[in-house]
Parts: structure tokens; sequence; C-alpha cells
């Protein structure tokens, strides 16, 4: 039984793989991701770009970056496919669910102390459009809240 999860796939091509070759390697990954049954969910061409240390006599490299929702064994057969391509001269994946979900219970722990603090006051939990305080509310609550306990 193979669950579902989500992954990042990063990519790096040699300098001489031309467009149409990196459109091929894009199309492979996704006819491996049908038939394991996951979903492409993004893909990010980031272009030709330097590389942080030489790779094989290669100085520079095009980036690719995909998201893949999919199963471990969809995972492995990328990982064992972009093994023997000479093009790719590198490759990670990553599995990014575990942290996507521990910044969304963070955002949610965030908001309900934020609403606690403005129920306190006396103020809706929500803040109303036009209350002109900009996006860093809680942090200037605390900074509030602080000051007012030193006094």
């Amino acid at each position: 039984m193979s669950t579902t999860r989500q992954y990042e796939l990063v990519y790096v091509m040699t300098p001489q793989a031309s467009d149409e070759q990196v459109a091929e390697l894009h199309t492979q990954i996704e006819q491996i991701v049908q038939r394991f049954n996951g979903t492409l969910d993004k893909t990010e061409n980031w272009g030709r770009r330097k590389l942080a240390y030489e790779i094989g006599h290669h100085r520079e490299g095009t980036y690719v970056v995909e998201t893949i929702t999919g199963g471990g064994d969809l995972m492995k057969e990328i990982d064992r496919r972009l093994k023997v391509l000479d093009s790719v001269i590198r490759h990670l994946i990553v599995r990014v669910d575990e942290e996507l979900r521990v910044a969304d219970r963070t955002r949610d722990a965030r908001k309900s102390t934020q609403a606690r603090r403005r129920t306190a006051r006396g103020l809706p939990p929500e803040p109303q459009p036009g209350e002109g305080r900009g996006d860093n509310m809680d942090q200037d609550d605390d900074r509030n809240d602080r000051y007012e306990v030193q006094r």
C-alpha cells in the first residue's frame, strides 16, 4: 500500500542541453507520473544558471523544479531514470508535505493567538479592512503587550 505524498524534484541539465531536450525530459517525467497514478502539480524552468561549484567540467546548468504528488514507488522510478541520463548532471528529490503541514499548524496557532488577544482587548477576532496596522499586526501586538507590562 502506497501513501500519496508531495515531493519536490529539482534537476540540473548540462548547459549544452537545448530547450527541446529539456521539454523532452519533462514529457518523460510527466509520462512516468501518469503511469504511477500521480499528479504533476507545478513545473518551473529556472533556465540557465551558474553552478555553485564545477560538476564534471560544467560551470553552468539548466535548472528545472517540479512539484509531484504520488507514492514512493513513483519517486524511486523517477530517481532511477534520472541517474542513467547523461544530460542530467544533478538531481534531488525532497518530500515537502510534512513541512507544509508544520507551516499550516504554525499559521493557525498564530491566528488563534491573534484572535484571543484581540478579543481580550474588546476588538473583533479578525482585523477589519482599513484598520491601517499592516501585515505585522501580531508583532505590533506583542510589542504593545510588552510595553504595557513594563509600565
